[in-house]
């Protein structure tokens, strides 16, 4: 990971809040220097000691607000709606990518994996858009940002012209996350007679005849695509570290055909014993926060709350709407399905532990990156006032009145 960092960096004392650490709240101040976090101080006496050896700290008043670690959203592709807002209406990459990364801090996301599909065809339409926004995204953050930036590149198994650039990211170290998808009607999401049809008219605005084509298209590629295929993409993978996620998980049978590809995270499970059964097997379980503010599964599938309150998910992602993360940690906390503590390390902790991050980032720990967030309330919903990455405060707001 090619991430930039001042040289210098004032130090900082966030001070006066509801620290919300791994396993408790506690009213403690949190002392940054050199981009981490180099102290939890629990009285005034440390607290000014710290002081006097920093006199050059910036002091952050949390006004008894919760300071969290930065939110990790390792699943969300609202970034291709940035780019296609409605079918076949296009902005630049670079403006879309510098516009979607400026809305991040206000939900308190300081890690995006930004969510790129390879060869679904439901998305970003040509494989130049794709290659073109993972490029766009390795080079800029090469040189600039204000969250961390990074790659969940999500590859349909039926596209086999996709694999040799897949291979082609790998090999060259551009891409930080791998899932491997099957969008293909009559099972997983599209399970249902004629769902698949309809949400592809609904999404890409095509006709009945259209779809028929799209359709006899992507069962006739599935069949091309074989199981040696796709270990061999696996296994590379794993060779670079990266790992890699099932998607839409129906069965049992699909969860174990996964762990034999490697896989280690299980997105979406379609429903409640595939879940259980993934958990059962060591798998991670990644359910989107949209499910949990709304109640419901957008695709009538499994209800997040559902499967988190028997311990069949773990891991809360944006899915496609970026302002749910926060809201769903704090509804889980305030309908009392799961503690504070506990529903933060689902957007946090968890998230950086699938994907080999956890020791720099997911928690509020010493010697860890100081990604860091303060969040009020107003009428029940959580915002953030503060957004710190790396020791840096890239975002702040206030009311007007």
């Amino acid at each position: 990971m090619n991430e930039q960092m001042h040289p210098f960096k004032s130090p900082m004392l966030v001070t006066n809040g509801k620290v919300v650490l791994p396993n408790e709240v506690a009213g403690i101040t949190v002392a940054v220097k050199n981009g981490r976090i180099d102290a939890l101080l629990s009285d005034e006496t440390a607290i000014q000691k710290w002081l006097q050896q920093h006199t050059d700290a910036v002091v952050l008043d949390a006004e008894q607000r919760y300071v969290l670690p930065g939110l990790i959203d390792i699943h969300c592709d609202a970034i291709e709606k940035e780019v296609q807002p409605r079918p076949n209406t296009f902005f630049p990459l670079q403006m879309a990518l510098l516009e979607f990364e400026r809305k991040l801090p206000v939900h308190g996301i300081t890690t995006m994996y930004h969510s790129l599909s390879l060869g679904v065809g439901l998305s970003l339409r040509g494989d130049h858009y794709l290659t073109g926004m993972v490029d766009q995204i390795h080079e800029y953050r090469s040189k600039r940002s204000m969250i961390r930036n990074r790659i969940h590149l999500r590859f349909e198994v039926s596209y086999l012209a996709g694999m040799p650039i897949v291979e082609h990211y790998l090999h060259n170290n551009k891409i930080d996350y791998l899932s491997f998808m099957d969008h293909s009607p009559g099972q997983g999401q599209y399970r249902e007679p004629g769902s698949f049809e309809r949400y592809v008219m609904k999404n890409q605005g095509v006709n009945v005849e259209e779809v028929k084509v799209i359709v006899n298209d992507l069962i006739e590629r599935r069949q091309q695509v074989s199981t040696e295929q796709l270990l061999k993409l696996s296994k590379l993978a794993s060779e670079h570290g990266i790992a890699i996620a099932s998607h839409d998980d129906d069965s049992r049978e699909k969860v174990d055909e996964a762990i034999l590809f490697g896989v280690s995270v299980c997105e979406f499970p379609i429903n409640l014993d595939t879940a259980k059964y993934a958990n059962e097997r060591g798998l991670r379980i990644c359910v989107g926060a949209p499910n949990v503010v709304r109640g419901v599964s957008h695709d009538k599938n499994l209800r997040a709350v559902d499967a988190i309150k028997v311990g069949g998910a773990n891991i809360l992602c944006s899915d496609y709407h970026p302002s749910s993360m926060l809201a769903a940690v704090f509804k889980l906390a305030d309908e009392g399905t799961a503690a504070l503590p506990a529903a933060v390390r689902m957007a946090s902790l968890h998230p950086a532990q699938a994907l080999g991050a956890d020791s720099e980032l997911g928690s509020i720990e010493q010697g860890k990156a100081a990604d860091l967030i303060v969040v009020d309330h107003y009428d029940g919903l959580p915002w953030v006032t503060n957004t710190i990455v790396g020791g840096d405060i890239v975002y702040s707001a206030n009311v007007r009145y």
